[in-house]
């Protein structure tokens, strides 16, 4: 069986969190894959840049402590977590509100009652739909009916007022709209994770995840720089005409353009992310800010420089998200945005340092669900898709994804001898 092992190529195309997964689980199953990247690096839609000595993030991320996969492949002491505060301030045109978990933070509690942020009603349904998603299994979330994120909070008896000025702002940066039209059972299950971890960021940014994953592979080797243009049965082609023979191929990328499937092509939710420098900090805690502003382009704001980098920095580093399309000029962008921070928030003093704009942030699914479909994994005898665009769109299902894919092509090879 070892002689087999082997002698089976594997080849994964893509080295994000799912492929670096499905290298994982296939080393401990004794095979070795070759992992084939279009980048220069590890890590997919999960990259860190280190630009005039800052740590930027592509894009505000991240990582929910609570995610079960998460919580088994990562070492989370090595990544030096950053914890951020368990709530959010919110700007609206009455001024600044705090409102949070006061169960793990105890001096969230007066700011939390007093906020202008939704009634002491809406505060009550917060915390009773906390400590019923907390008690709720994962896998009774994901066998609920579908409905709008909006319409499911609707149904909770939550203001308007509420809704508009927390979840919507607040979710809208986690799932890259901001109509609530996310199917509910997402929202229940990020809620959830929320609410049984802490949101956080490791000390050398979000890039650190999949440095991490990929220092446990010992026996995959990486070819990086190089485009696949097209995949057949057993033949992988690159950009420069190389190609590549192989027993098992696993698209851990987007497969629509490389496979003839009979499936819609994926839609993706786009966002922008700017980063500045300012000279102080408005917000001294490390906790997500929310923009509740219908007529504003900024969703949330975050401190960088709030938490513990592996940077130095002069000043401080701002991260302003915006979901909202738009066409503006980046000149333009940058110019409404600098106002917004000073009308809304107070921040003056600001340079512009950098900007992301991510066409392909998230995955825009209308059915989610939490385990990888059976009939979504296997192509062919040789062909096999992974990734979290097949899932929910979340580093959790990112790992479930290829740890489901892996374990997938180990069943049919061992039944195979």
């Amino acid at each position: 069986m070892e002689t087999t092992k082997q002698n089976t190529s594997i080849h994964i195309i893509g080295a994000g969190i799912s492929g670096l997964i499905t290298a994982i689980v296939l080393e401990k199953h004794g095979f070795s894959p070759v992992i084939i990247e279009a980048s220069n690096n590890v890590g997919g839609r999960v990259k860190t840049d280190i630009i005039d000595g800052y740590q930027l993030d592509r894009g505000f991320q991240v990582l929910l402590t609570a995610y079960p996969a998460a919580k088994k492949y990562l070492d989370y002491n090595s990544l030096d977590l950053q914890k951020l505060t368990p709530g959010a301030v919110v700007f609206n045109k009455k001024g600044k509100s705090t409102i949070g978990d006061p169960t793990r933070k105890l001096n969230l509690l007066l700011p939390t009652i007093f906020s202008s942020v939704g009634s002491i009603a809406d505060k009550l349904k917060i915390f009773t739909l906390n400590n019923s998603l907390k008690q709720k299994p994962i896998d009774a979330i994901f066998n609920e009916k579908t409905q709008s994120t909006l319409s499911f909070l609707r149904e909770k008896g939550f203001s308007n007022n509420i809704i508009a000025s927390f979840f919507k702002p607040f979710f809208s940066g986690i799932f890259l709209e901001d109509k609530l039209a996310t199917p509910s059972i997402m929202f229940e299950f990020i809620y959830k994770m929320f609410g049984n971890g802490y949101a956080a960021i490791p000390k050398d940014g979000m890039q650190a995840i999949p440095d991490q994953l990929r220092g446990k592979l010992k026996n995959t080797q990486f070819i990086f720089n190089s485009k696949v243009t097209s995949i057949t049965d057993n033949t992988i082609t690159l950009a420069d005409s190389t190609n590549l023979k192989s027993d098992i191929i696993v698209v851990a990328t987007e497969a629509s353009k490389l496979l003839n499937l009979n499936t819609p092509k994926t839609q993706w939710k786009s966002c922008d992310t700017l980063y500045f420098k300012v000279k102080k900090k408005t917000i001294q805690q490390p906790i997500i800010v929310l923009i509740a502003d219908e007529t504003s382009l900024i969703n949330n704001i975050f401190f960088h420089t709030s938490i513990k980098t592996n940077t130095d920095s002069n000043e401080e580093l701002l991260s302003v998200t915006i979901v909202k399309q738009h066409e503006l000029s980046e000149e333009a962008l940058i110019k409404k945005v600098t106002i917004e921070l000073k009308e809304l928030c107070g921040i003056e003093d600001i340079s512009f340092l950098k900007r992301y704009e991510i066409s392909k942030a998230l995955p825009k699914l209308s059915e989610v669900s939490y385990d990888m479909p059976n009939d979504k994994i296997k192509v062919s005898d040789h062909i096999f898709l992974s990734g979290d665009t097949l899932v929910n769109g979340s580093l959790n299902a990112a790992m479930i994804s290829g740890e489901q894919t892996a374990l997938k092509i180990v069943d049919m090879l061992n039944n195979s001898n």
